[in-house]
């Protein structure tokens, strides 16, 4: 892949500083298939800016990404998530397509369909005979396309003694088939291999469930795309700066006709509910502030135990920060964006990522800390773009 010219404009800022004073540093990446890329462009961003997360936590095509990272040695990720992403958009299916928006959308509608009927190196290929017409309970029965692709190239690029060398934490999130219920797999309390991340990715029908430990998991996606709501949850959760990056936005424009139509429903159905996460935690952050000082009202004799704990623990209350960065589609991108794996658009994404991380990290009001808040502050990286 061609090197991004280096934007060295926020280097001149020694971050430092202003990192030092959180527990956390998170990195919360949201599903999206071919999107993801942009996320790679973040990571780049934030290394080449000196900001070192210490917690991963990803869903679906966000937890590969994650655990490429986490799974290596810093000097080493850039270059693992370059060769994960050379290695799936290694197909060329033109030498030359003329310029314009127009020929554009022909050429990653063309790349899409190519996708859908050959699969993707080092990640995914098409099952020899249709699910539809294999016995129920038979190993293709239940999805498109066989993942075992993967399994390899995870294991090829990740080093899984790093990743759960407790160095650092990874999080990633799945569905229980059987349940329905959310589970994300922590190296905090476990260790992850393969399996686990590709269980994260398992999007039905596409991809089989993975078994683990007896049960069958699908792509987080299915319940919720980002793990933001896992890490406002976490007890042991301290002062976190935590950048969000999404791959589908929840504005956007009114569509005009059926293919907007089906894109704009995807954006609206995959995209992160930041701003419901955040205002749920607010408002239970402000009932246990009030609870607090209720609480501090009350001689301390007759608190019960258990309240004397809860007022020891809300003697300091975590400031969480959130940068949060989106992806914005281009003019000539389709409902096929996520499954367009062509090369021109991986670079494309992965620059957007990088330019948008770049422009993040000159904002230094951003990423300070703010005691004293209500617990949260939320950053938009293209809040102030005109464009």
């Amino acid at each position: 892949m061609d090197q991004i010219t280096p934007d060295r404009s926020h280097a001149a800022f020694d971050l430092k500083p202003l990192l030092q004073s959180y527990r956390s540093i998170a990195l919360v990446l949201q599903g999206g298939g071919a999107l993801g890329a942009y996320q790679a462009g973040v990571f780049q961003g934030l290394h080449e800016g000196g900001v070192e997360p210490n917690w991963y936590s990803g869903v679906s095509i966000g937890a590969v990404n994650a655990a490429i990272i986490a799974g290596n040695r810093a000097g080493n990720r850039v270059d693992r998530l370059r060769d994960f992403w050379e290695t799936v958009t290694t197909r060329r299916i033109w030498n030359f397509f003329p310029e314009g928006d127009v020929f554009r959308k022909w050429q990653n509608e063309l790349s899409a369909m190519t996708t859908m009927w050959s699969g993707l190196s080092g990640f995914f290929s098409p099952r020899m005979v249709s699910p539809w017409m294999q016995f129920p309970g038979a190993s293709g029965a239940t999805s498109f396309y066989d993942t075992t692709e993967l399994e390899v190239t995870l294991n090829r690029l990740i080093d899984w003694d790093v990743l759960n060398g407790g160095d650092q934490r990874l999080s990633v999130g799945a569905v229980n088939v059987r349940t329905g219920n959310s589970r994300f797999f922590d190296t905090g309390s476990e260790v992850l291999t393969a399996r686990h991340i590709m269980a994260s990715g398992a999007l039905p029908p596409a991809f089989p469930a993975i078994r683990i430990e007896n049960e069958h998991y699908w792509d987080a996606g299915v319940v919720s795309n980002t793990p933001l709501q896992y890490l406002l949850e976490r007890d042991d959760i301290g002062d976190t700066l935590a950048f969000q990056v999404d791959l589908y936005s929840a504005r956007g424009l009114l569509p005009r006709d059926m293919a907007d139509v089906l894109g704009r429903q995807k954006d609206i159905m995959y995209s992160s509910r930041t701003r419901n996460n955040t205002d749920a935690f607010r408002q239970m952050h402000n009932l246990r502030l009030r609870l607090r000082d209720a609480l501090g009202r009350v001689p301390a004799e007759s608190l019960t135990s258990e309240e004397q704990t809860f007022l020891t623990a809300m003697e300091t209350v975590p400031q969480i920060n959130v940068v949060h960065l989106i992806y914005q589609q281009k003019v000539y991108e389709s409902v096929a964006k996520d499954y367009e794996f062509s090369v021109t658009s991986m670079r494309d994404h992965w620059d957007a990522g990088y330019r948008d991380t770049c422009k993040t990290l000159r904002h230094r009001e951003w990423l300070a800390s703010a005691p004293g808040s209500d617990g949260m502050t939320v950053h938009d990286v293209h809040r102030d773009d005109p464009s």
